[in-house]
């Protein structure tokens, strides 16, 4: 089948070749990526003005556009047929809230909007530890095989999120979750006129058995996400 890949890390993201590696496993990928660094962007689109589309090697698309214009682009004629849409690997979580101001998720969400399944792949980084590529392509690959199997309801997606676990660390177990209805944890530090952002991730409220407390406690964390 055919697979569109994109992210809102950019072409060149690590995590977006973490994704390629899982999905050469599963079907025929295709990406379709912004050229840079996106994250936090949400579903923002592009209308008033044109967005430049580099063709590059190997079925690889660049788009100096956000994740949204990416999925656009892809179902309007360069990708238009994709069995499924996926996005990530994220290098930061998507858990709860987060999934309001993602690119990574956003991407997924406007493919669903115009009648193609998707998945969204976040990996939770804890700060001062590497993150272990390999082993999170690794892990995603049969939750590719096992979601892609699966019959699709129209206007849903699934959104799955790593824990960070030590580099060797054995396959942790699949959870399917709930999203978690917590708000972030909001902290600004103030300089003169400005104010700088200073929550902690790492800390933020968690319900139980939610998205967040299964990510943090180590397990792989699936949820079934609908548009409206």
């Amino acid at each position: 089948m055919q697979l569109l890949l994109t992210n809102d890390d950019g072409i060149a993201a690590p995590g977006l070749e973490a994704l390629m590696a899982a999905a050469r496993q599963v079907g025929d990928p295709v990406v379709i990526a912004p050229a840079d660094a996106l994250s936090g962007c949400s579903h923002r689109v592009t209308t008033s003005a044109p967005i430049r589309v580099e063709a590059g090697p190997q079925g690889r698309y660049t788009v100096h556009g956000t994740p949204a214009d990416c999925v656009r682009l892809a179902l309007h004629g360069l990708v238009p047929e994709p069995a499924w849409v996926l996005a990530g690997i994220n290098a930061g979580g998507n858990l709860g809230a987060d999934v309001y101001h993602s690119g990574t998720v956003a991407a997924v969400r406007e493919a669903v909007l115009h009648g193609r399944p998707g998945i969204a792949v976040s990996q939770y980084h804890k700060k001062g530890r590497p993150i272990d590529w390999r082993q999170a392509a690794d892990w995603v690959t049969p939750l590719l095989r096992e979601l892609l199997a699966q019959p699709w309801t129209p206007g849903t997606f699934w959104n799955i999120n790593l824990p960070h676990l030590e580099i060797g660390a054995p396959r942790p177990d699949v959870v399917y979750c709930p999203l978690d209805p917590r708000p972030l944890p909001l902290s600004f530090r103030q300089e003169g006129d400005w104010h700088h952002y200073s929550g902690d991730y790492h800390q933020r409220p968690r319900e139980k058995d939610s998205d967040v407390d299964v990510c943090f406690n180590g397990k792989i964390a699936v949820t079934r996400l609908t548009l409206f």
